[in-house]
């Protein structure tokens, strides 16, 4: 039993060990965005990079499996269960205003992207040779130490921006939540934001798009098998699909920004696209079969959304109950995981397998799972348009602000 469940560890994606700690990330990165809630617009850069890290968190976690825990599924699951909770712990105390210059930030921000940036390519480049070759059990103990330093190198930025602020910190404490004069003309709170139609339009395109994909990487598995992949090819794309959805959550939050501030577009628009893309890359997989790329567009498309998704919240609804919005309109997480997964690729592909006692092999196999997909996928997209019509108001007063 002990040998099934490492091989089955062995196998599952890197994305779901991460959602092990969803809930764990997600109130840390709410809380880091509180510290700065007094600089409305460093909250949307800041927030890309988070989630950013948060995309390569899946990769890095399969790492230290593989150095630390392999064969050793039991304790491996331990530490997924406790460790997020000993940090949060550990680093408490560490939580504070710091009144600082902020012409800086953008410099410091760079510095997180750069760092991101040169830890996923680290990343991609040692999967792709843990996929090719066959590496000794001593070969993955340099490759973490050096992954670890890097993870733990934002600290050093942060040391150094801190080092270089010129201003004195202030005897008198500052609510981490200021007057809505100062941050919003609204602000409301979950019960209000439910009673508008805004708050229905976002989270009903999150059940279509994020559900679906979803469904993708918890059947992927299997997808592959139905399409001959070999074993060593399913783990390859599983392995990189932390990657594909760092570069989404990553890029994502930068040329929605470019949409903002050259074009006036508000980010709904954005994620309207990322839907829309996300559609093709469903018809490539249902009509071709091809997993690879396939794959790629789900999983950048997908990362966006859970990029563009938090940033909609915060400026549609204020930055007060962020936290609580947020959390309610990401329920659409495992709502969505549950319809698509269980109700349409599930018994979709037992009714294929009757045939075959069990088994199904071949592009029918989940050719209708995706046909759906891709049209449940483009009702998304309608979905963030009309939201995007309705918040044209709320991105024209946002650029306005901005450029005073």
């Amino acid at each position: 039993m002990k040998e099934k469940m490492s091989h089955d560890i062995n196998r599952k994606s890197s994305l779901e060990f991460r959602f092990d700690a969803d809930e764990d990330v997600v109130t840390c990165i709410i809380g880091s965005l509180h510290m700065c809630i007094q600089r409305i617009f460093t909250i949307i850069s800041l927030f890309s990079k988070l989630q950013g890290f948060f995309g390569l968190s899946g990769a890095i976690l399969i790492q230290i499996y593989y150095t630390l825990f392999d064969n050793k599924p039991t304790t491996y699951l331990l530490m997924l269960a406790v460790f997020p909770t000993l940090v949060s712990l550990a680093f408490m105390s560490l939580v504070h205003i710091n009144p600082s210059n902020t012409s800086n930030d953008k410099l410091h921000l760079n510095r997180f992207s750069l760092i991101a940036l040169v830890i996923a390519t680290y990343l991609m480049i040692v999967l792709i040779f843990q996929n090719i070759f066959t590496l000794p059990s001593w070969a993955h103990i340099p490759t973490t130490t050096i992954l670890l330093i890097m993870a733990l190198s934002p600290l050093q930025v942060a040391l150094t921006a801190q080092r270089s602020e010129q201003r004195p910190p202030s005897t008198v404490m500052a609510p981490l939540i200021t007057t809505l004069k100062d941050q919003n003309e609204f602000e409301m709170n979950l019960l209000q934001a439910m009673s508008t139609n805004n708050y229905w339009l976002l989270f009903l395109a999150m059940v279509c798009t994020s559900g679906s994909a979803l469904a993708t990487i918890n059947n992927i598995t299997q997808i592959g098998e139905s399409l001959d992949y070999s074993t060593l090819e399913i783990n390859t794309i599983v392995s990189l699909w932390s990657i594909w959805n760092f570069l989404g959550r990553f890029v994502g939050g930068f040329v929605s920004d470019l949409f903002i501030h050259r074009y006036g577009l508000g980010r709904p628009l954005f994620f309207s696209l990322t839907q829309l893309i996300m559609v093709v890359g469903y018809l490539i997989i249902a009509l071709r079969g091809n997993l690879y790329i396939g794959s790629v567009i789900v999983g950048v498309c997908f990362g966006s959304q859970w990029s563009l998704m938090p940033t909609i919240t915060l400026e549609i609804f204020g930055v007060k109950h962020m936290g609580t919005i947020f959390n309610s309109i990401g329920a659409a997480n495992p709502i969505g995981s549950y319809i698509f997964s269980v109700q349409v690729i599930g018994k979709i592909y037992d009714k294929e397998a009757q045939a075959t006692r069990g088994l199904c092999h071949g592009l029918h196999c989940f050719m209708l799972s995706y046909f759906i997909f891709a049209g449940v996928s483009v009702f998304g997209v309608l979905s963030s348009f009309v939201l995007f019509l309705r918040t044209r108001g709320v991105y024209a007063s946002i650029l306005q602000k901005q450029l005073k």
